[in-house]
């Protein structure tokens, strides 16, 4: 399945970010994510990662990648949606306790999504699926002060 355009935003404070074709997807999303959000979002780093993680699934793990990234702003949080036109909606979880490998190099990004998350999940689209990712807009989930 060829990948398709971004779909028009749901508010105006939504924005899409075109990946499909993009020879390097990961640093369009980063930049662009740092871009939009770097005046009105603490959360500009927890952001970056979220939609470099989920940018880069979409790159390792479906045929076409990425087809757009959406950032959409509101009064108190931030969503992170990675489009693709996959179908492995019900392969994207993170991966018990018992299943991960300590010494993996990889197979942690979506632990970083949930634990710098208000929530995150799956939605099944026309053409593919959608992961989204919801972080407060002020007040990061994760104390930075807790691990420094």
């Amino acid at each position: 399945m060829a990948n398709t355009p971004c779909p028009p935003s749901r508010t105006p404070s939504t924005h899409w970010v075109p990946l499909a074709g993009q020879a390097e997807p990961l640093a369009v999303a980063r930049e662009q994510v740092r871009i939009l959000l770097a005046d009105v979002a603490s959360c500009v780093d927890d952001a970056v990662l979220i939609a470099s993680e989920l940018v880069g699934n979409a790159v390792r793990h479906t045929a076409g990648g990425p087809d757009c990234l959406a950032i959409e702003i509101d009064a108190d949080q931030v969503v992170v949606t990675v489009h693709d036109a996959g179908d492995d909606h019900g392969d994207v979880r993170v991966p018990a306790p018992s299943e991960r490998d300590p010494l993996a190099e990889s197979g942690r990004g979506l632990w970083l999504v949930e634990m710098l998350t208000r929530r995150w999940y799956v939605e099944n689209t026309a053409t593919g699926k959608a992961v989204v990712a919801v972080l407060p807009r002020r007040e990061p989930v994760v104390s930075r002060a807790a691990g420094s």
